[in-house]
């Protein structure tokens, strides 16, 4: 690893109390009464001032040819959240040849209950089906020179690009035997990713407290090398559009990413709904789930909050996210891939 790198993430030391031992908070999951996400106390990033990126800003690698970033500069892009048995390359290889030939890209999640290959290996399974892949790297389950090693492994297996997050907290009961990490947070790990040559793209909640704080620390985050935004679900385009301004005056020009919900029934819509730091339209969501067909309900909703996002300034694509539906993976991956199909057919 350079030692360029000691210099990329060491301008202070961690906010006292906060259990991620973030320097550049707050995280995404900041419960909506401003509580911590995994302690029983008020996030200590809740007043100003916000942390500021004060390391170099480096130059942003070239976008991979045909990748992600590389067709956001001509068209909308649909980025596909990778859902796939656990340890199971058979499966990745099924949903990966359902999704890849209808999305411009594939969001390998990390997930805090529910442990799989390790990134790198993970790539190459995707890019050996056909798919080409966002490599979710989080700082909770490593430390960072297991942080470096992965990175370094996802740039010389060629992934499109990495998303840098600190990682959401484990819920109780999941492993509760295996210690976090949380050495690096989300924008140290993203100027490690830039200094490797990786198209790095960051996560963003735009409604979670503190709300007046998320624009700037967009900024903060592309100052840090940050190429592309990743935002978590809101509950109206209107609220986008307000929120991408805020970070527009506040110095993003980077692009962005907007969540659309994908459910199709009971299950796949309450994992959302519970989730910290997101918002949906509740509405909606009680439409498609008394709808005579929750299936083709779900998916019309999910297109028609796809093209209402995309219409938004400063939004070159969508993610499809969410698990889709509670009949498996297989079944999930097909229905993302009529919303992904029919959003494309509406923009081309």
């Amino acid at each position: 690893m350079s030692p360029l790198a000691d210099d990329l993430t060491a301008p202070a030391g961690p906010r006292e109390g906060c259990p991620k031992r973030m320097v550049f908070g707050p995280c995404g999951g900041v419960r909506d009464d401003g509580r911590c996400e995994v302690a029983e106390h008020a996030c200590v990033f809740l007043a100003p001032p916000l942390p500021r990126w004060t390391g170099p800003t480096l130059p942003a690698p070239a976008p991979r040819p045909g990748g992600l970033l590389d067709r956001a500069r001509t068209r909308p892009v649909v980025l596909a959240d990778l859902t796939v048995a656990p340890f199971d390359p058979a499966s990745v290889r099924s949903v990966v040849g359902t999704l890849a030939p209808v999305s411009d890209g594939l969001l390998v999640g990390e997930h805090q209950g529910r442990p799989d290959l390790p990134p790198t290996l993970m790539a190459q399974e995707v890019l050996a089906a056909g798919g080409r892949p966002w490599t979710t790297l989080a700082c909770r389950d490593r430390n960072r020179l297991v942080l470096e090693q992965e990175l370094a492994g996802l740039a010389a297996v060629g992934v499109d690009g990495v998303l840098c997050v600190t990682g959401d907290g484990r819920r109780a009961g999941a492993r509760p035997e295996v210690t976090s990490v949380f050495d690096l947070d989300g924008t140290r790990l993203t100027a490690l990713a830039t200094a490797l040559g990786l198209s790095a793209a960051v996560a963003e909640s735009p409604d979670a407290p503190p709300v007046p704080q998320r624009p700037a620390r967009v900024a903060q985050k592309q100052r840090a090398g940050a190429q592309l935004c990743v935002l978590n679900h809101v509950g109206s385009a209107a609220r986008l559009t307000e929120f991408l301004a805020a970070a527009r005056a506040a110095g993003a020009t980077l692009p962005f990413v907007a969540a659309v919900a994908v459910y199709t029934d009971e299950r796949s819509a309450r994992v959302l709904q519970r989730f910290p730091g997101l918002h949906l339209d509740d509405d909606q969501v009680e439409r498609v789930l008394t709808a005579p067909d929750t299936v083709a309900a779900g998916i019309e909703a999910a297109v028609a909050e796809a093209r209402a996002l995309l219409a938004v300034p400063g939004v070159v694509g969508v993610n499809l996210s969410g698990l889709a539906s509670a009949h498996g993976e297989e079944t999930a991956a097909a229905v993302k891939a009529e919303v992904a199909t029919r959003i494309r057919e509406g923009v081309a």
